[in-house]
C-alpha cells in the first residue's frame, strides 16, 4: 500500500513540475536581459548597458523559441520596442529613448486592452484563455484591471526617469517593475476564484 502511495506522490510531483517548468523558464528568460542590463550599467554606463540589453533580448527570444517552441506576444512586442528604441539610443547617443521604452510598451499594452474592451472584446482572454477559465464578467474585470495597471506602470516610469538619476531608474526597471507586477497578479486571485465557471452538475443515474 505504501509503495503505491509513494508512486502516486511521485507521479503528482512530476506532473506539478512539468506544469511549473514552462512558467519558471519564461520567468528566467524575461529576467535574464534585465539583469544583464543592470550589471552592464553598474560596470560601464547606460549606452553599454543598452547594447548588452538588446543582445540579451534577442538571445532570450531565440531561447524561448527553441525551448518553449513559441514566443509569447508580450515578450515579442517588448523585444521589438527594445531594438527600435535601443537602436535610437545608441545611434543618437541619447538615453532618453531607452528610458521611454517602458512607457511606450506599457501604454501600448494598456491601450490595446482598454480599446478592446470598448469594442466588447477581452483581448486578455486570447492570451490567457488556456490558463484561466472565467465567466465573461471575470474576463472583463481582469482585462480592465490589467489595462489600468499598465498605464500606472507607464506613469511611474515617466516620473522616475524624469525626476531621478539614471542608476535609480535602472534599479527600478529591474527590481521594481517585476515585483510590482507579481504583487498585482497575486491580488487578482480573488477575482479568478470568484468568476471561475460554475462546476457542471453530475448526471444523476436513473433508478431501476
Amino acid at each position: 500500500m505504501s509503495q503505491n502511495s509513494d508512486k502516486t506522490d511521485a507521479a503528482e510531483r512530476q506532473e506539478s513540475w512539468e506544469e511549473l517548468r514552462p512558467q519558471l523558464t519564461k520567468l528566467v528568460l524575461e529576467l535574464g536581459p534585465l539583469i544583464v542590463f543592470f550589471v552592464a550599467n553598474a560596470r560601464a554606463d547606460i549606452f553599454v548597458a543598452t547594447a548588452w540589453f538588446m543582445g540579451a533580448m534577442v538571445i532570450s527570444l531565440a531561447l524561448s523559441w527553441l525551448i518553449l517552441k513559441k514566443v509569447a506576444v508580450m515578450p515579442l512586442v517588448t523585444g521589438a520596442v527594445v531594438l527600435v528604441f535601443g537602436g535610437l539610443t545608441l545611434w543618437l547617443q541619447d538615453d532618453m529613448f531607452i528610458k521611454m521604452k517602458p512607457t511606450i510598451t506599457n501604454v501600448l499594452f494598456g491601450g490595446t486592452l482598454l480599446v478592446g474592451l470598448a469594442f466588447g472584446q477581452s483581448l486578455l482572454r486570447y492570451v490567457f484563455g488556456d490558463v484561466y477559465k472565467l465567466q465573461p464578467r471575470g474576463w472583463f474585470l481582469l482585462t480592465l484591471r490589467w489595462g489600468l495597471f499598465f498605464f500606472i506602470l507607464a506613469a511611474l516610469n515617466e516620473i522616475i526617469w524624469r525626476s531621478f538619476s539614471t542608476d535609480l531608474w535602472v534599479a527600478f526597471k529591474v527590481w521594481g517593475i517585476m515585483p510590482l507586477t507579481i504583487v498585482f497578479s497575486l491580488l487578482q486571485l480573488p477575482l479568478l476564484s470568484k468568476y471561475a465557471p460554475a462546476p457542471e452538475a453530475e448526471p444523476v443515474a436513473a433508478e431501476g
